[in-house]
């Protein structure tokens, strides 16, 4: 029950060093280029423009209504990717809430997170293969890369509530998120000069050839830059790893979810922010995923206008986190985060009324989301670490993880399926307002500091 868990330690352990705290802003360093790079900018109209090729499309064509066939299931080549997104979504239901409680149960955190970051830059290197029409190729290396990311981010999330007390938690989170932006902007600026320096007017193929190696130079970059937190971070195994012995951490891992998922409803407050967690947070995902590919195909803009606003989005990203870091230090984070939402709504009904062929009217409406981006996900990361009861930051976080950078599924299902009715990017888009006002009626229903006090923790003065 909730009333007999043991609090949460309220201030840093002695372990808890500048250096490590670095260590652990860095991994956000390296796996922002999988997120910004990859899943921001070039994987959608990549992978859209290969199942076009698939579909007898002709390369470098303004519109294609042909169909591609994985597995047998008629598919529109410019549902392909939103589709990609949704099925490797659904199998981090089942996987990451399972990283989760294996973390819980491991005394090597650091090696687990390794494998998983490793795994998953592996993955986004080989896209160098997925040349002419290999559009399956591409959907099955996005998928583990993509399931292997959430599962490293899991592992890197369970060390955020042993890094600092409540009231610190806010701005380590936000400084994390900051950085990683950071990180990935610079990934992004250098690709942005190669696109530009090597693209040749009225030769597609060369377009799509520079998209590939920006997609592998992302993955090069996630590898070599995890080799820093793991090196600078301590492992730091739960009370349950250190009584476990060295016995099977899988199984053990998978009885401690099962236990987990019997439990949980002694903490409800902790699950209705979940909830609306995951539904908010499934509409930033899906406006960030698919940004690209609607600038592309409804907007008729080019990649260096592309990569330009989502590098604009990064550099402010990285100053509207700690901005808003420090509005939550202020009035709270839970009422930044609400904010932030209604921020987002009006992101949204800016992108539907934006006319096709107007570049700067969609770089200053990036310029606003890289704003509000930062700040809305570092505070939510926060917020929920202080909802989760001692020594299960790895199981609580592989649910979090569900709909957190990169992993919605049912916002870009939605927007599939509105495209393949409508033929329509627009109206698909408009489809996603449903994700932030029910997710903000949600959020606004929790009572944040009772939620705290329930799960066994120690609330911050601010809320």
């Amino acid at each position: 029950m909730a009333e007999t868990v043991t609090p949460v330690v309220d201030t840093p352990p002695p372990a808890a060093t500048a250096r490590e705290r670095r260590g652990w802003y860095l991994y956000d360093w390296a796996n922002s280029a999988f997120q910004t790079t990859v899943i921001t900018v070039f994987l959608g109209p990549f992978l859209t423009t290969v199942a076009e090729l698939a579909a007898g499309c002709e390369l470098g064509a303004d519109s294609c209504d042909g169909y591609v066939h994985p597995l047998g299931i008629r598919v529109a080549a410019g549902s392909y990717y939103p589709y990609l997104i949704s099925l490797s979504v659904l199998l981090t239901v089942f996987v990451l809430p399972v990283i989760g409680a294996v973390a819980d149960r491991s005394t090597h955190k650091k090696r687990l997170l390794g494998a998983a970051a490793f795994t998953g830059a592996g993955a986004t290197v080989a896209m160098a293969f997925v040349t002419g029409d290999r559009y399956l190729l591409g959907g099955a290396l996005f998928i583990v890369a993509n399931i292997s990311f959430g599962a490293a981010v899991v592992v890197y999330n369970s060390f955020l509530p042993l890094l600092g007390g409540p009231d610190e938690r806010d701005g380590i989170s936000s400084r994390g998120w900051a950085i990683g932006y950071l990180g990935g902007g610079v990934l992004l600026a250098l690709n942005l000069i190669a696109v530009t320096m090597f693209s040749e007017e009225g030769n597609p193929q060369r377009t799509l050839d520079l998209a590939r190696w920006s997609i592998v130079s992302a993955g090069v970059w996630w590898a070599v830059f995890t080799l820093v937190p793991l090196r600078w971070l301590r492992e730091r195994p739960t009370a349950e790893a250190l009584r476990g012995g060295g016995g099977n951490v899988l199984t053990g891992g998978f009885r401690q979810l099962g236990r987990t998922v019997r439990e949980v409803r002694a903490y409800p407050l902790t699950l209705l922010f979940l909830l609306a967690f995951l539904v908010y947070n499934d509409g930033i995902q899906t406006v960030i995923t698919l940004a690209s590919q609607y600038g592309t195909e409804e907007l008729k803009l080019g990649q260096s206008t592309l990569i330009t606003t989502i590098l604009l989005v990064q550099f402010l990203a990285f100053g509207g986190a700690l901005a808003l870091g420090a509005l939550a230090r202020r009035i709270g984070a839970w009422k930044t985060v609400l904010l932030s939402l209604v921020l987002w709504i009006g992101v949204i009904i800016a992108a539907f009324r934006l006319p096709a062929e107007a570049p700067l009217q969609f770089m200053l409406l990036g310029g606003a989301i890289g704003l509000v981006l930062g700040g809305s996900q570092a505070l939510s990361r926060s917020l929920f670490s202080q909802l989760i009861p001692a020594g299960k930051e790895g199981e609580y976080y592989g649910f979090y993880e569900i709909s957190d950078k990169g992993t919605s599924w049912l916002g870009p299902l939605a927007f599939g399926l509105v495209f393949q009715l409508t033929a329509s990017y627009r109206v698909g888009l408009v489809s996603l307002l449903i994700f932030f006002v029910v997710g903000f009626a949600l959020l606004a229903l929790v009572p944040i500091r009772r939620a705290i006090i329930a799960a066994g923790n120690t609330p911050p003065r601010v809320l």
